[in-house]
């Protein structure tokens, strides 16, 4: 397949970055010598492919991405296989959110083709920052936002797609022991027919103001709620959310304000597949409180490309406590995090075929 140009501008030797080295290299901190642009003009379409080295944009002033939050993005890992391999984790499924959600944000779409192959260029020249320490991965981010200098409300005519790389270690710091969430019943962060099945940044604009509440309380994320009733769940911060009760794992419906989550859609599969009951519908915060009171809800946790899984031990309402479980990792979330993470980092059979190889 002919794939449009990339135009290569490499750091020299003499001037890269040091890299961070052991487990404990923190999350999106320190990014690598190099990014991956390419521009949009209307008339023109994509253009300009290039991987030039890692530095500051230079913006006018009246950028529509600075008014009107037009700008979508992906999460995504590279690992390091224990020969040395390079993986990437379903990254074409990415590659079609991506596409989803410009859709919902009036961005053009990206060729899903060349966008996997821009990167596949980019971890080329990038493979020695794929950090090998336990529980460390190269972190992606493509994104794409909005740059005509313009004020009025319309979408934007021209545009900029990237992708940076950060090596990182555990999303958490205490890994895989559970944590504490906050149920949000104040604020509402998506409600149906808006953006909350996109990944675009206003989402997570709109998360902030719950999310200090929930860690000047002790908590590490919000649990949200649906924006009409306040009854349903819906998501955790920048996870989906499961639950185990009865032997049947449930998870909240794809309703059209919470994100189809690849992590949520490969634990669906890994559960089937091993013979378990898997409900997608509507779970209320009443129902959850119910079945850990009477000791049906045995796990919950949450689950994401940056923390694979979240076991959660207690649930904040209001005033009212909820403890899950006896607060240790359950024997189910930790058989999914070794599952998903022996096949990301190519330590266990793939018999979905997600994981993708970066050929050097």
């Amino acid at each position: 397949m002919a794939f449009l140009e990339i135009k290569k501008t490499l750091v020299a030797e003499s001037e890269k970055k040091a890299k961070p080295v052991g487990r404990d290299i923190g999350f999106g901190k320190v990014f690598t010598d190099h990014m991956f642009m390419m521009d949009y003009d209307e008339g023109k379409g994509w253009h300009s492919a290039r991987i030039v080295p890692y530095g500051p944009l230079e913006l006018d002033p009246a950028a529509m991405i600075l008014h009107y939050g037009q700008a979508v993005f992906e999460g995504m890992k590279a690992y390091r296989s224990p020969e040395g391999k390079i993986l990437l984790f379903r990254p074409q499924e990415n590659f079609k959110r991506l596409n989803v959600s410009d859709d919902r944000m009036c961005i053009p779409h990206i060729d899903e083709d060349f966008a996997l192959h821009a990167l596949t260029e980019l971890i080329k020249v990038e493979n020695d920052w794929v950090p090998s320490e336990p529980d460390t991965s190269l972190y992606i981010r493509p994104f794409v936002f909005a740059n005509q200098p313009a004020v009025g409300v319309h979408p934007s005519k021209s545009y900029k797609f990237l992708i940076i790389l950060t090596p990182v270690g555990p999303y958490y710091s205490t890994g895989l022991a559970p944590v504490k969430i906050l149920v949000e019943d104040e604020y509402v962060r998506a409600v149906r027919g808006g953006i909350g099945s996109a990944k675009a940044a206003a989402n997570y604009a709109a998360s902030l103001k719950a999310q200090q509440k929930a860690m000047d309380k002790g908590y590490a994320q919000v649990l949200w709620l649906d924006g009409l009733e306040r009854k349903y769940i819906e998501e955790v911060g920048a996870m989906n959310m499961f639950f185990l009760m009865n032997d049947e794992l449930v998870t909240p419906e794809l309703n059209g304000s919470i994100l189809p989550g690849i992590t949520r859609a490969s634990i669906i599969e890994l559960a089937k597949s091993w013979g378990m009951k898997v409900s997608e519908r509507r779970l209320s915060i009443d129902e959850v409180f119910k079945a850990a009171e009477d000791g049906s809800l045995t796990e919950a946790f949450g689950c994401g490309t940056a923390a694979v899984i979240a076991p959660i031990k207690e649930f904040l309402l209001g005033e009212k406590v909820v403890h899950i479980s006896d607060g240790n990792t359950g024997p189910f979330a930790q058989k999914l995090y070794d599952n998903l993470t022996g096949i990301q980092f190519g330590k266990m059979p793939d018999p979905f075929g997600w994981s993708y190889e970066v050929t050097l």
